[in-house]
């Protein structure tokens, strides 16, 4: 995973296997998006992105997640990777995967593809009779799982809260070499947990995925986080995992 770049929120882009990705694109400048208040811009303008092969998008039903240039720069990729769902609401060039699904993206060398996994995700409570409620008010999320000849592993974990579902992905695909996991302990009036994981749940999840390096995001730029960087490198610090942080 290389030449990886913030761009705020949930969005980052980096390199993997020659191919440009791009997650949950966020490009408006700051303000009010409906319930939600975006506080800080993006670090790095659309029009400097570049080329983007393959957007990775969690689900597009919330603002933190797609706002309206971040829509614009999905739409303008050969390839958008999300949930069933958003894929119908935004049509070509999204592409819906079902849990578990795998879509073959061919590498620009020719020497085979990256294949990308549609991982599960629970946008909120996960426990015994809590997941349908949650389904219902937050709706359908998706991770990604990359994977390549000659290539470390990532997970992408989406608006994820729940650790059985990162345990869940680690029993089914094993150990991954790079996370990059969405935190920032997200709250909303609608649902009263936390909507992402929190720092201590981060750790937790670095562990169950055998202690991959990890790039927290979603963890600034919005009004509903209620932790940020700070509060990750204080959890990993004290559980003697900072050295895994980038």
């Amino acid at each position: 995973m290389d030449s990886f770049v913030r761009i705020g929120g949930p969005t980052v882009a980096f390199t993997y296997a020659g191919l440009r990705f791009l997650t949950d694109p966020t490009f408006d400048p700051p303000g009010p998006r409906g319930r939600l208040v975006k506080t800080v811009g993006p670090a790095l303008a659309s029009e400097a992105l570049g080329p983007v092969d393959v957007v990775l998008l969690s689900h597009d039903q919330h603002a933190d997640n797609l706002d309206e240039a971040g829509r614009e720069v999905a739409l303008a990729a050969p390839l958008v990777l999300t949930t069933p769902e958003a894929a119908e609401r935004l049509g070509p060039p999204a592409l819906g995967l079902a849990d578990w699904a795998r879509h073959r993206v061919d590498r620009p060398d020719g020497s085979g593809a990256v294949v990308v996994t549609a991982v599960p995700a629970v946008h909120g409570p996960d426990g015994a009779g809590q997941r349908a409620v949650t389904r219902r008010l937050a709706g359908p999320v998706t991770g990604f799982h990359l994977a390549a000849d000659g290539e470390p592993t990532v997970y992408v974990s989406g608006d994820n809260a729940s650790l059985r579902v990162v345990g869940e992905i680690a029993d089914r695909l094993g150990p991954v070499d790079h996370a990059v996991l969405f935190g920032g302990a997200a709250r909303s009036s609608l649902l009263p947990a936390n909507l992402t994981l929190d720092a201590a749940a981060m750790v937790r999840a670095v562990r169950l995925l055998g202690s991959p390096t990890v790039a927290p995001v979603h963890v600034d730029s919005w009004a509903h986080f209620t932790e940020g960087i700070d509060d990750v490198r204080a959890a990993f610090e004290a559980a003697g995992l900072s050295g895994l942080l980038r």
